[in-house]
């Protein structure tokens, strides 16, 4: 079936109205569709020439439902995008608004809803026509919702990058931030490719917690804990701020959760040994937790070696390493090239001397100390790079003066 597209001056939202109520009334038989369909058209007709297009938008919606199951999705597109357009008809801001939950109503989201992906774009272009940041707002939230229900996730995943920018244009609360940083944190979840954009906008869910009550962030120790489970079991993630968040904070003296907030503080603060005495004590609990004691070992393997980097010293000597790791000499070489592999130092190897040289290493945690070594380092950078801009400007006075008087000397 195509649209009807039309040829005359008509108005193109009354074009569409009147091709959806052929639709709507078509089973009715045509002595009873076309008066009705008459009928409806004018007052389409008339609505358009008041200006009342919240109105117009009550009438023509519920008729245009029935396209999704008897029209081709390219033209679903383009009927809808005439139907959305009529939000930028009024000069009402609130109006635009109830226009919006006309075409995308506030109640749930049924899972046996039709073309949840057409929906979403013709969703998504319709975000595109707003101005207000508030209805913006709403849109995002009723297609994250309808992406969920209907199972096409994979079309609104890739606007999460834009997620900043968005809060800066949406200036919504501290509750709002909350709900959606988790929706979209389980989103992502489920999805091994995405597990480290999860973790990241979980720990942003926690993080809208600070300053909050105890009582408020009790409903924070759902997250807290998962998150941590998250941590630990993820194999490419290295470095976090767990610990510096009351949500997470909280459940260090929690009846029920206070040993796995010691595994945190483990993998962020210990080394193997510690681990392997807390596994031999809570294995049972580890289990229940779905984490797998090998790729713990592996991880706590990497994190010690980066605390060893972080001691001070440039070299670490391979028996250090091999004691540390708790490994066999000739292993020593490829547990470091792992390190290097996952980005966790910068080094070299000495063969003959038996060392690892470390350049860098990247901190299991980045608390108030990191940033204190980081601004000293910036402070030194600074004042290394004034000497040598006024060595130059030095330079260049002194070869400006000899090239003056060379000059004096010709004449």
């Amino acid at each position: 079936m195509t649209t009807v597209v039309p040829t005359s001056d008509e108005d193109p939202a009354l074009s569409v109205f009147r091709f959806v109520s052929n639709l709507s009334w078509a089973d009715a038989g045509p002595e009873v569709a076309e008066p009705q369909v008459t009928r409806l058209c004018l007052e389409a007709e008339e609505f358009i020439a008041l200006g009342k297009w919240l109105e117009l938008a009550n009438l023509i919606v519920p008729s245009a439902e029935v396209i999704f199951s008897k029209v081709p999705e390219k033209d679903i597109e383009s009927i809808f995008t005439i139907i959305c357009n009529l939000v930028t008809k009024t000069e009402n801001p609130d109006e635009a608004t109830e226009i919006v939950k006309v075409i995308i109503p506030e109640k749930p989201i049924q899972p046996q809803i039709e073309k949840p992906a057409v929906r979403l774009k013709i969703w998504m272009n319709l975000y595109n026509l707003l101005e207000s940041p508030h209805s913006r707002f709403y849109v995002y939230n009723k297609a994250l919702e309808l992406a969920v229900v209907g199972k096409v996730t994979e079309y609104i995943i890739p606007s999460f990058k834009k997620i900043d920018s968005f809060l800066k244009d949406w200036k919504i609360g501290i509750p709002d931030q909350r709900k959606l940083f988790l929706t979209i944190s389980n989103i992502l979840k489920d999805n091994k490719s995405t597990a480290k954009d999860s973790f990241k906008f979980l720990t942003n869910y926690l993080a809208t917690f600070n300053g909050e009550d105890a009582h408020v962030l009790e409903k924070a120790k759902e997250g807290a804990v998962r998150a941590i489970v998250e941590f630990v079991k993820a194999l490419d993630i290295y470095q976090c701020d767990l610990l510096d968040l009351p949500a997470v904070g909280q459940l260090e003296k929690d009846a029920e959760y206070s040993s796995l907030y010691q595994l945190l503080k483990i993998f962020l603060t210990q080394r193997l040994d510690a681990y392997l005495n807390y596994h031999s004590a809570n294995s049972t609990l580890l289990k229940s937790y779905g984490l797998v004691h090998e790729e713990s070992v592996a991880k706590m393997r990497l994190l010690s070696l980066v605390d060893l980097s972080s001691d001070g010293s440039a070299q670490i000597s391979y028996e250090l390493i091999k004691d540390t790791l708790q490994i066999n000499d000739d292993e020593v070489e490829l547990w470091v090239v792992k390190a290097i592999t996952a980005k966790l130092i910068v080094c070299k190897i000495d063969q003959m001397n038996q060392v690892v040289i470390v350049s860098h290493h990247t901190d299991r945690v980045f608390s108030q100390h990191q940033w204190q070594t980081l601004r000293t380092k910036l402070v030194t950078w600074r004042g290394n790079i004034a000497n040598v801009i006024s060595t130059i400007q030095a330079n260049k006075i002194t070869e400006d003066g000899s090239q003056a008087a060379q000059g004096l000397v010709v004449r």
